[in-house]
């Protein structure tokens, strides 16, 4: 966990060993930071400025983007069967992830947005439409369920 502080007494930097004479420092992993100096080990990026968790492994200091690229679990598309890096974006619906782009009715094609009523039979995504029609046809027990995105972190 990453917290700024307002410096009151000159503290020493973990990653540079200067005394910390700025307004502000980081404290990350016990330890005593200059904004400056607290980066990921693979992108460089200021880990003060992309959020307030910073992730360890392998003695190395990562941004969360990195840290699941390099130790997080990929899986597949539930509709294309392609692989979902872990650190993208998906839907889920039960145990099914999907790539934001392949959530969509399996009969009619259309997107869904946050919020809409979507239903899942014999493990086919549907819109509200599709399935009221199959209803009326086959005569099945509703199981809506309210979309939302979720990041894919298996």
């Amino acid at each position: 966990m990453l917290s700024v502080q307002p410096d009151t007494k000159p503290k020493g930097c973990a990653g540079c060993n200067r005394k910390i004479k700025d307004r502000y420092l980081l404290k990350a992993l016990d330890k005593y930071w200059h904004e400056d100096c607290l980066k990921c080990a693979c992108c460089d990026c200021r880990l003060g400025e992309v959020g307030s968790t910073l992730y360890t492994k392998a003695n190395l200091i990562l941004c969360r983007r990195d840290y699941l690229r390099l130790f997080g679990v990929t899986g597949n598309c539930a509709a294309c069967s392609k692989l979902i890096p872990a650190f993208e974006m998906v839907m889920r619906a039960k145990d099914n992830v999907y790539h934001l782009d392949c959530f969509a009715c399996q009969l009619c094609n259309q997107r869904f947005c946050v919020g809409d009523k979507f239903f899942l039979k014999n493990n086919m995504i549907l819109c509200q439409t599709d399935y009221e029609e199959g209803l009326m046809k086959e005569g099945y027990a509703p199981q809506g369920e309210k979309l939302f995105p979720y990041q894919h972190d298996r």
